[in-house]
């Protein structure tokens, strides 16, 4: 569900944005209660351009963002609260859009203005109920228990995945009697785009009504499951031919006859911490001829991690955004949160992808140590 949300933010993280093309006006005006962080960044997208702003508040949890901008630009991302919060309003030239709500509840936030934010917001209207009690459920996860308040995780996150249910549920059945309308298209992109399993996905997508074949969101869904299929388990892993940062050329064909973890990761990235995904424990147990890593950071500062990387005891081979370099693989490689791993195994094919250090480590375990007996 927040699969390509997230892609928004690494994208944000590690590129500079530009715009381009015909002159475009749009207007949105914003009230959000409990917003603590008077900053909002608007990330506004288009077919062949994007573009950042940051906009203060001119009162608390209110602001006007009102720009003749090149474009053109389809959708705009509004993200609160350091940008840990989000919602996107679909842009129509010269139309006024409204935005008003709780930041504590985006997903029942009311966007007015344009055909298709007015029909997001009544269905969401519709499942207002489940949607609250989902964002409820989150919010408990993720508060600290205590003797007054104790928090019991496994009743929550169980009440969380029949919430998730209930709502892909609703979801699904709407876009079924909707193939017609573009709101179905971008509810298949919030519920249905998942890398892992694009089933589902490819399923609505041939239900949708062919008079929305030029609709961006159509064309992008496509393209997605294409890259999802290219990274699935047990496909062959794309090739490609990048520098590290020492200049040496890096390819598949760089690990012959071996396993190879390719991690993304990121500076700002807490989770992609090399110890953290026991990066550190991997490399130092497992030999080359074994095992192999490549690490493609989105750091654009080749210099500075040059000169972190002489202070490490490992000596990590590592690929930098240097010349979208990263950018390029986070494409190909169909990446959309952070961190992402594949391991690859002797005949070129992906044995496994996630974002979990414990699943690495055991997956490697269980593999490798095997091999040996």
């Amino acid at each position: 569900m927040k699969m390509i949300k997230n892609y928004i933010l690494i994208i944000i993280g590690c590129i500079t944005l530009f715009s381009c093309g015909e002159s475009a006006t749009y207007r949105i005006q914003g009230k959000v209660t409990n917003l603590e962080d008077q900053t909002v960044y608007v990330f506004f997208q288009g077919d062949h351009s994007n573009k950042v702003e940051a906009v203060e508040c001119d009162k608390p949890g209110q602001f006007t963002i009102e720009r003749s901008q090149f474009g053109p630009f389809h959708s705009a991302t509004l993200l609160f609260e350091n940008k840990t919060v989000w919602v996107t309003v679909y842009l129509e030239e010269g139309q006024k859009i409204t935005v008003t709500g709780d930041v504590e509840y985006p997903a029942l936030m009311q966007i007015k203005g344009g055909k298709i934010n007015n029909e997001l917001t009544s269905f969401r209207k519709k499942i207002g109920s489940l949607l609250r009690e989902q964002a409820d459920l989150y919010i408990s996860l993720n508060s600290p228990s205590s003797e007054e308040n104790p928090v019991d995780e496994n009743d929550l996150t169980a009440r969380l995945a029949n919430v998730n249910h209930q709502i892909s549920e609703q979801v699904f059945e709407y876009i079924q009697g909707n193939p017609d309308e573009e709101a179905s298209v971008v509810l298949m992109e919030e519920y249905f785009a998942d890398p892992d399993d694009t089933r589902k996905l490819d399923e609505l997508l041939a239900l949708i009504d062919p008079k929305l074949n030029d609709f961006y969101l159509v064309k992008e869904l496509g393209q997605f499951s294409e890259r999802a299929k290219r990274t699935a388990l047990g496909a062959e892993a794309p090739e490609f031919s990048v520098k590290n940062v020492y200049g040496k050329p890096v390819s598949l064909d760089s690990f012959p006859e071996r396993y190879l973890l390719l991690t993304f990761t990121a500076p700002w990235c807490d989770m992609c911490q090399t110890e953290n995904l026991f990066l550190d424990e991997i490399i130092q147990k497992y030999p080359k001829e074994q095992l192999d890593m490549l690490l493609v950071s989105l750091d654009d500062d080749m210099e500075g991690v040059k000169e972190v990387l002489k202070k490490d005891s490992i000596q990590w081979n590592l690929v930098t955004d240097s010349a979208g370099q990263a950018s390029m693989l986070l494409e190909l490689y169909n990446v959309s949160a952070l961190p992402r791993s594949f391991l690859i195994d002797e005949e070129g094919k992906i044995v496994l992808k996630t974002e979990s250090g414990t699943e690495i480590k055991h997956t490697i375990e269980k593999l490798l140590d095997e091999e040996k007996e």
